[in-house]
């Protein structure tokens, strides 16, 4: 068995393009080796973890054009966006007047006016309020509705929140200026529909299920001071009547410890005068008449004004 010759070190993490035979100095050979990864088209990456997107994106770099950025739904994994699905191919923005960019995994998009670039990861990636027109057209409305959630809320951690990726205001200019392309008859439904706070795409859609049956409209993670003084955020509540929404999915039921932590969270409110709904996907789905039901019935019940 032939033996393969070594790789410089500074290629261990590195990608680059075939032709680059100063950059890389490898024989053709060399190139087609079972270590070697061919992530794209004329492209060979050392080491990379190809499955994450910020690296997929990376490996493509030596094919990048000039003025070309992530967008779509590639972008809003990269800016941690929950979207129902995620794409394996890479979205590219080419700039106005450029063809888009072809290949295998890739998906090509032309833009008509130029569109707003911000350095994300050490990377060339499509503004985020501008993702969120890009994406319209490609997710149902409550998706759509979720993703403007997310980019205006900061990521919380403990008590301390981060800055959000893009304020109301900003998708507001947005959508603006996307005018009457694709997309635009849903960006106007969703945008009345954003709210600050939503932590999860489900929260979101437990959000928008309560509001579409009439029922009043819950307050996204707010901080509840507990009977201890600690402060908790629910995912939801009804602030006013001391009701509380947590949604269980289905990594609570699979993980022992979070599991035990829900367990000791519903005993903090129930012991803090608060009533604690649970919410799974069932009943934002087949289940929703009886969860609606439920919550109708609870409201009755303390009386609300």
């Amino acid at each position: 068995m032939a033996r393969r010759s070594p790789l410089p070190p500074y290629l261990s993490g590195a990608s680059f393009s075939v032709a680059d035979h100063a950059f890389h100095g490898a024989s053709r050979n060399r190139l087609v080796a079972a270590d070697m990864q061919r992530p794209f088209t004329a492209v060979r990456s050392v080491g990379l973890d190809l499955a994450d997107v910020a690296e997929r994106c990376r490996a493509y770099e030596p094919l990048l054009r000039p003025g070309e950025a992530f967008s779509h739904l590639t972008a809003a994994e990269l800016f941690g966006v929950p979207t129902p699905s995620r794409s394996h191919a890479l979205h590219l923005l080419a700039p106005p007047g450029a063809t888009r960019a072809r290949g295998r995994g890739v998906v090509g998009h032309e833009a008509s006016v130029g569109a707003p670039i911000v350095l994300h990861r050490d990377l060339p990636v499509v503004a985020p309020a501008h993702v969120w027109c890009q994406l319209a057209s490609a997710l149902a409305l409550d998706d759509l509705i979720a993703v403007g959630d997310a980019i205006v809320t900061g990521r919380r951690r403990g008590v301390v929140r981060a800055p959000a990726l893009a304020s109301l205001r900003d998708l507001r200019s947005a959508v603006d200026a996307w005018g009457s392309r694709r997309g635009a008859r849903a960006l106007a439904s969703a945008l009345p529909r954003v709210r600050v706070g939503a932590e999860s795409r489900r929260e979101t859609h437990t959000r928008l299920v309560l509001v579409d049956a009439g029922l009043p409209e819950p307050i996204p993670n707010p901080p509840i001071r507990l009977a201890n003084g600690e402060v908790r955020h629910p995912d939801l509540a009804y602030v006013q009547w001391r009701i509380a929404f947590e949604y269980l999915g289905d990594r609570h039921r699979d993980d022992r410890s979070r599991w035990q932590g829900d367990i000791r969270r519903r005993r903090e409110f129930e012991r803090s005068g608060w009533r604690v709904i649970d919410v799974t996907a069932d009943d934002l789905g087949p289940a929703r008449l009886e969860f609606l039901a439920s919550v109708r019935g609870l409201l009755a019940t303390i009386g609300r004004s």
